[in-house]
C-alpha cells in the first residue's frame, strides 16, 4: 500500500459522504467521462487539469480527500501528485466507478448534479409559474407589456436567445429588477437555456415578494426551438442597471435570510470562521466581472452569484464546508445566501461585505517546477529542423480536429505513461497554456524523458509550419475530454434538446434518499403573493 493514500470500497466512500464530516468526492477524469456517468456528489477535477484546479476547490490541504476513476489507475497518480502538493488524507475508491455501480449506488450522466436536481425540486416545492414558448410568442405580437429577462451570463446571451429578451443574470436579479419596471402589474418572465436558471431565477424574485407576476420561461431556448420558434444569435441588450440598491429590496434580502438557516456575523464571527483551521471556508465575491475589476476584498474568489447556484461543484469543492457571500450592498449576498442554504450548504454573509477587515489568506498556489521550455516562434521552424521531434498534441480533442500540427499524435495527460515511453528523442508538446504544458512534462519527466519543450498551436502556425485538419480524428470514443452527452442541443438539434429536458425531469426519480435529504426546501419559509395567470 502507497503511503500517500489508502483504497477505500465504495461503501465506505457513500458512507462518509453522510457522516456530516467535511469531505472532498474528486472525479478525476476527463470532462467526457465525468459527463457520461459519476456519483452524485462528485466534484469534477480532471488529472490533465489537477494541480490547476484542485487548490481552488479544496483550498484546506487537511481535507480528507476521496479520489475515483474509472478503476484504471488515475486516481492513484493524482493521489500522489496531490500528496507532492501537501494534501495529507488522500484516499483512492477501488475500481472506481465501475465498483461504485456494483455496490447498488447511481452512476449520473450530465454536469452540475445538485444544482440540477435542486431546480427541479423547487418547481415542486413552490409551484413556480410558468409560461410556455407558444404562450410567450403570443404575448409579444399581441404587444401585451412584459419583461422578458435571460437569467444567464451574457456569453450564454449573446449565444442564443429568446427574442427581446435582455441579459440580466440571476445573481442580479434582486439588485436591478425594479429598473426594468415601472408599475406592479408588468409580469417578468425569466428564460435560460433549459430549465434551472428559468425556475431559480424567477423563484428568486418570488422569494423577496416583488408584487409583479413572474413567470419562469418553461424549458427555456430549447422549448422555444421545440415549438419551432426562431431564436436570436449575436444579442448584445443589457438590462437596465440600477444605480443603487432599493431600501425595500435591502429589507425583503434580510426577511428572507432570516427565514432560512443563512446567518449574518460580524467581522469577528467571519474572521473566527476564516480562522478555524479545522473547518474549510469559501470567501466568494458574488458581484459582477466589472464591479470585481474595480476592486474587491483581498483574497476573496469571485463567483457570480447566478451561476454560484447554477453549478455550486465549480466552486465548491468540499461538501459541508462553511461559505461566506459578499457584496456591496446588501441585497444580492443576503438572497444568494438564503438559496445557498437551501441547496444544503452552511452559508453566512459578512456585516460590511468587501469592505470588511477581512484577514484572508494568500490564494497564491505552489508553483510548479518547471521541466517544459517554451519554443520561441522565431526560433521554432530551426528547433524543428534541429531536432527531429516527437509532437505530441495536448490541445483539446475538438481543437485538434479543426487544426493541429503536421504529423503531431493527439494525447491527454492520463494517457502519457503509456503512450510516451521514455525516449531519448526529444518531445515538442503543443499545448494551450504553460500549466497544462507543464503538468504534462511532470509526467513525463518523471517517467525518464528528459528533453521536453512546448508551444503553442499558434507558434508553430507563425513560424510557418505545417498543420492539418482532421474533423473525425481523435475518434469520439478517444475524445474524453469532450461531453457527447445530448450533444448539439443549441446548434438545432432538436433530438439532443428533447433527451436534455427529459433527462433533467427525470433527475429526481433517480436520486436515493440520502441525495435528495441534503437540500432544504419542505420547511422553508416562503413569502406568498399573488400571481396574474398566464
Amino acid at each position: 500500500m502507497s503511503t500517500h493514500f489508502h483504497h477505500i470500497n465504495a461503501a465506505t466512500a457513500r458512507a462518509w459522504l453522510n457522516d456530516q464530516r467535511e469531505i472532498a468526492l474528486l472525479d478525476v477524469r476527463e470532462a467526457g467521462e465525468f459527463g457520461e456517468g459519476h456519483p452524485f456528489f462528485a466534484i469534477p477535477a480532471p488529472y490533465s487539469r489537477l494541480e490547476i484546479d484542485v487548490p481552488r476547490l479544496v483550498p484546506h490541504r487537511a481535507t480528507r480527500i476521496v479520489l475515483i476513476d474509472s478503476g484504471d489507475g488515475t486516481a492513484e497518480r493524482a493521489a500522489s501528485r496531490l500528496f507532492t502538493q501537501g494534501y495529507s488524507q488522500l484516499h483512492v475508491v477501488k475500481g472506481g466507478t465501475h465498483a461504485w455501480a456494483a455496490s447498488g449506488f447511481t452512476l449520473f450522466k450530465g454536469v452540475n448534479l445538485p444544482s440540477k436536481t435542486f431546480g427541479e425540486l423547487v418547481e415542486h416545492a413552490f409551484d413556480t409559474p410558468r409560461i410556455t414558448a407558444q404562450e410567450l410568442q403570443a404575448r409579444q405580437h399581441a404587444g401585451r407589456p412584459l419583461v422578458l429577462v435571460d437569467g444567464r451570463t451574457l456569453a450564454e446571451h449573446q449565444k442564443m436567445t429568446i427574442p427581446g429578451a435582455s441579459s440580466l443574470p440571476n445573481g442580479e436579479l434582486v439588485r436591478h429588477w425594479r429598473a426594468q419596471v415601472s408599475d406592479d402589474f408588468t409580469p417578468i418572465i425569466v428564460h435560460c437555456a433549459g430549465r434551472t436558471r428559468s425556475i431559480i431565477g424567477a423563484e428568486i424574485l418570488r422569494s423577496i415578494g416583488i408584487r409583479n407576476p413572474v413567470f419562469a420561461l418553461e424549458n427555456g431556448t430549447q422549448g422555444w426551438a421545440l415549438a419551432g420558434l426562431q431564436l436570436e444569435h449575436g444579442s448584445t441588450r443589457k438590462a437596465t442597471a440600477a444605480s443603487t440598491a432599493h431600501h425595500e429590496d435591502n429589507a425583503a434580502a434580510e426577511r428572507l435570510a432570516r427565514s432560512t438557516g443563512a446567518q449574518h456575523l460580524n467581522v469577528q464571527q467571519a474572521q473566527a470562521w476564516v480562522d478555524d483551521a479545522s473547518r474549510t471556508t469559501f470567501v466568494l465575491d458574488i458581484r459582477s466581472a466589472e464591479e470585481i475589476a474595480a476592486g474587491t476584498l483581498q483574497g476573496a474568489t469571485h463567483a457570480p452569484g447566478g451561476q454560484l447556484l447554477q453549478a455550486t461543484d465549480q466552486t465548491i469543492g468540499v461538501r459541508n464546508a462553511r461559505v461566506l457571500l459578499l457584496d456591496d450592498e446588501g441585497v444580492r449576498a443576503p438572497v444568494i445566501a438564503a438559496w445557498l442554504w437551501r441547496l444544503g450548504h452552511e452559508t453566512a454573509t459578512v456585516e460590511g461585505g468587501i469592505h470588511a477587515a477581512l484577514q484572508l489568506p494568500s490564494q497564491a498556489s505552489q508553483p510548479m517546477e518547471r521541466h517544459a521550455t517554451r519554443i520561441a516562434p522565431e526560433l521554432l521552424a530551426d528547433w524543428v529542423a534541429s531536432h527531429g521531434p516527437r509532437l505530441l498534441d495536448m490541445q483539446s480533442s475538438t481543437q485538434y480536429r479543426k487544426q493541429h500540427a503536421a504529423a503531431s499524435q493527439w494525447t491527454i495527460r492520463p494517457w502519457l505513461h503509456r503512450e510516451a515511453p521514455p525516449d531519448d528523442k526529444p518531445l515538442l508538446l503543443i499545448a494551450s497554456d504553460a500549466d497544462i504544458a507543464e503538468l504534462a512534462a511532470v509526467d513525463l519527466h518523471e517517467a525518464g524523458n528528459k528533453h521536453i519543450a512546448w508551444a503553442h498551436i499558434d507558434d508553430w502556425i507563425a513560424a510557418g509550419l505545417p498543420t492539418q485538419t482532421t474533423p473525425d480524428q481523435p475518434s469520439d470514443k478517444n475524445s474524453i475530454d469532450y461531453l457527447f452527452f445530448v450533444h448539439d442541443r443549441h446548434e438545432g438539434n432538436l433530438d439532443a434538446a428533447r433527451r436534455y429536458l427529459e433527462w433533467e425531469t427525470g433527475l429526481i426519480a433517480q436520486c436515493a434518499p440520502d441525495e435528495l435529504s441534503v437540500f432544504r426546501l419542505s420547511n422553508t419559509a416562503h413569502l406568498e403573493h399573488a400571481t396574474e395567470s398566464a
